[in-house]
């Protein structure tokens, strides 16, 4: 007995300096852990203190330990609510906080072992009659069976939260399971999918604070993780949405979901992807090959290792694994006429493309000085009308606007020939020969030198519709006709396929990232920062990726460039927001392994 009286003041000490940690003077929601916590903590230490220690009432020892059950429960729910408000706590007294938390929860753990009943005979004979006496009850009338069967309820629901607790502490500290959302990364996860994630590790920290344990984990290329999305704010609002919204979760058995973003939408968040890039690297992919550099090593490299998990043609999974995906993003076709069109970019010469160029503003110059006289008006498009996808395929119509416009010709020389003349010279005499970076390149570097090739390539085909059309109109074919003609079709099949191609760039190659500095100097990823991305590359939003498309130039180095649309906005994520690493797929048990 005199043990566990120890043991209870020891609590009720520890409940009540808690409970001063929480007082509040912001007019917010952190007013009500204070009087939560103070409540809780003068029941516990009457019925624990007064009730049964001093007046020896057994009858109460049910409710006690009940209490004591939920005690760390209820203090961790005080310590969320009083850091849930606009102000926070500071880090010293969120110190304090989570040491008392864990002193207080030991103490109820020893309390609770001296109150079990198969030890409850050491503390006092008495209480071990009474509790031997409860587990033989009679039920003799219909009331009784009623009353019995709302305790078993009550019993059942008492279990549920305790369940959900622990479960969410144990989600916090040790492990969490999560099911795949997405397609992200596939073949290394289907959607439901089942995996485990350790914590530990990985820093966990207590809700709503910086206290928690040390970050003892080290991540290497490929591993796979799991991450809170920094595409969304982290800031105590949004945190405290998504501890609430954990917690009603798990209460609901994982029926209801409530966090959601502004608009409405159930926030992809956590996301579970592959790091493909390391501290102190700077990246760039371009046809599906990742490239690092170091400050050791100034040449991009190809990172071997990323080509065995990434994953660019799901056509040629194996069958089991295809009949569950979903969507599969490119069908063989499109897969082939993709690797057309680099091969076209790679062989292009730009030399002769110039002189390609130069004729076709030639012969459009030709057809205009011979056509009607044209009408004075300025020749100009909008941004929409210059993107890629409507360009190639409204160049029926620009053709009938530059030849009505008096300034066309200037207009159609410029843009067929503004991308060279400006060129450093020797730029425009070769063809891609396997360089990554290099001042040859424009740009400096394959992604930007691509870009600035595909633009190119984009203006050759458009030319060489226009003047064709231009012709016809000169010839005196209907309008209605000039998609008949030949000449007219094939080019039309080569825009499709650039178009394709262009609309599905940005999941194929990524610009160099972290971006260069000013003076064009390399910039590298920061110390304990990674780069994601999923394995699943077309249908992948990662952090390659903005959520929301930009309009764009195809290349910088071109002042009449055509206009793509892009969600290229690389960015690194800071390992204080990794949760862990992915390990056992446990679900379903066909899949049953662990990850790589």
């Amino acid at each position: 007995m005199k043990n566990l009286t120890m043991w209870m003041r020891c609590n009720a000490v520890l409940a009540a300096v808690f409970t001063l940690l929480t007082i509040s003077f912001h007019g917010d929601i952190s007013l009500a852990a204070f009087p939560l916590s103070l409540v809780f903590t003068a029941v516990i230490a009457y019925l624990t203190l007064v009730v049964l220690l001093q007046k020896q009432n057994i009858k109460k020892l049910g409710s006690i330990i009940r209490l004591l059950q939920y005690e760390p429960f209820v203090f961790i729910a005080v310590f969320v609510i009083r850091r849930a408000g606009t102000a926070g706590m500071p880090f010293a007294l969120d110190v304090v906080a989570v040491l008392l938390w864990i002193a207080i929860t030991v103490v109820s753990f020893i309390i609770l072992f001296y109150l079990n009943p198969k030890r409850i005979a050491a503390v006092s004979q008495e209480w071990a009659s009474y509790c031997e006496a409860q587990k033989k009850p009679e039920f003799k009338d219909l009331n009784s069976s009623l009353k019995r069967i709302c305790i078993e309820v009550l019993e059942w629901i008492d279990a549920l939260v305790q369940a959900v607790f622990t479960i969410i502490l144990f989600n916090i500290f040790l492990f969490q399971l999560y099911e795949i959302p997405s397609e992200s990364m596939v073949p290394t996860f289907l959607i439901k999918d089942r995996v485990t994630v350790f914590k530990t590790l990985a820093g966990p920290k207590f809700p709503l604070s910086n206290v928690g344990l040390p970050y003892l984990q080290n991540y290497d290329r490929g591993d796979i993780i799991v991450f809170r999305n920094p595409h969304y704010s982290d800031d105590r609002k949004s945190e405290v949405k998504t501890f609430m919204s954990q917690f009603l979760y798990m209460l609901t058995l994982t029926l209801v979901k409530t966090n959601t973003d502004e608009n409405g939408e159930l926030k992809a968040d956590p996301l579970v992807k592959r790091i493909t890039g390391l501290p102190g690297e700077q990246l760039m992919m371009m046809d599906g090959t990742l490239y690092a550099r170091t400050s050791d090593d100034s040449d991009f490299k190809a990172v071997a290792a990323d080509s065995t998990w990434a994953a660019w043609n799901l056509n040629a999974l194996d069958p089991a694994t295809k009949s569950k995906v979903q969507w599969i993003p490119l069908s063989s076709a499109e897969a082939e006429n993709t690797l057309l069109v680099e091969a076209e970019r790679r062989t292009l010469d730009l030399s002769l493309a110039k002189s390609e160029c130069e004729t076709l503003a030639k012969r459009f110059d030709e057809l205009v000085q011979e056509s009607e006289d044209s009408a004075s008006k300025h020749t100009s498009f909008s941004d929409e009308e210059m993107l890629v996808y409507s360009f190639l395929n409204r160049t029926r119509e620009t053709a009938i606007s530059l030849l009505g416009n008096a300034d066309g010709t200037l207009w159609f020389d410029s843009f067929m020939n503004d991308w060279h003349r400006d060129l450093p010279d020797g730029v425009a005499s070769y063809t891609e020969d396997g360089a990554v970076n290099g001042s040859h390149l424009v740009g400096g570097n394959l992604y930007d030198d691509a870009n600035f090739r595909l633009n190119v390539m984009v203006k050759l085909v458009a030319g060489n519709l226009i003047v064709r059309q231009a012709e016809l109109n000169h010839d005196g074919v209907s309008v209605l006709e000039w998609r008949d003609d030949v000449i007219v079709a094939d080019y039309m099949q080569k825009a499709e396929r650039l178009t394709n191609y262009i609309i599905h760039m940005d999941q194929r190659n990524m610009s160099v990232f972290p971006p260069n500095d000013a003076s064009g100097n390399p910039v590298y990823i920061p110390a304990d920062c990674y780069f994601m991305m999923g394995d699943n590359r077309y249908n992948s939003l990662d952090m390659r990726h903005s959520y929301e498309p930009y309009i764009c130039e195809l290349t910088p180095y071109d002042k009449h460039s055509v206009l793509c649309y892009s969600r290229l906005k690389p960015q690194y994520v800071s390992k204080k927001k990794i949760l862990g690493k992915a390990g056992l797929r446990f679900w379903p048990l066909s899949r049953l392994g662990m990850v790589k």
